[in-house]
């Protein structure tokens, strides 16, 4: 969602609170595409700090679908969104201090739906689980071991005793 804060940028000293619905019913990057299930609106305090820079403050809480990482059943996962901002006033209007920050800038226009994106992306959990004690699923049939044994022959031998167990293999007809 785009919101107009030309009258924030123009006047110096000036503070404003927000609250601004998320946009977003999914969240997609490189890993994959995920169902948000649950948003709140974004609370956002702006301010203006003596026309030098603009000070971004906010949170956002979501449930998002994700993956479990063993057995990859969906496991809703709850998303604190910390916003903390700051970018630099120019004479023609606000500049970031990097240039990703200017991706959610239009104008005199903060795209909210592009910062919370860049934000969920810096918060993304490493790992999420269905549970603790997971066993996965099995590595031969696919089967969700959280369900029950397969019964595949899931051992792996070491492979510099490979020929080794060539030669037993071999020799077991005698």
């Amino acid at each position: 969602m785009l919101i107009d804060i030309s009258d924030i940028i123009s006047s110096g000293n000036t503070e404003r609170a927000l609250e601004v619905p998320v946009g977003l019913t999914s969240f997609e990057s490189r890993l994959g595409k995920f169902p948000i299930i649950r948003k709140s609106p974004v609370e956002l305090q702006i301010v203006n700090r003596e026309n030098k820079s603009l000070l971004i403050h906010g949170e956002a809480d979501l449930d998002v679908g994700i993956p479990c990482s063993r057995c990859l059943k969906e496991v809703v996962t709850g998303l604190r969104i910390p916003i903390d901002k700051e970018l630099t006033i120019e004479a023609s209007g606000v500049a970031g201090e990097e240039p990703e920050d200017t991706v959610y800038l239009e104008g005199s226009g903060l795209d909210t739906d592009r910062l919370v994106y860049g934000e969920i992306l810096m918060n993304w959990p490493m790992k999420v689980l269905c549970r603790e004690d997971c066993k996965g699923i099995c590595r031969v049939c696919g089967a969700d071991l959280n369900e029950g044994d397969c019964g595949c022959q899931r051992t792996v031998p070491d492979p510099r005793m490979a020929s080794i167990q060539d030669i037993f293999n071999k020799f077991k007809e005698v």
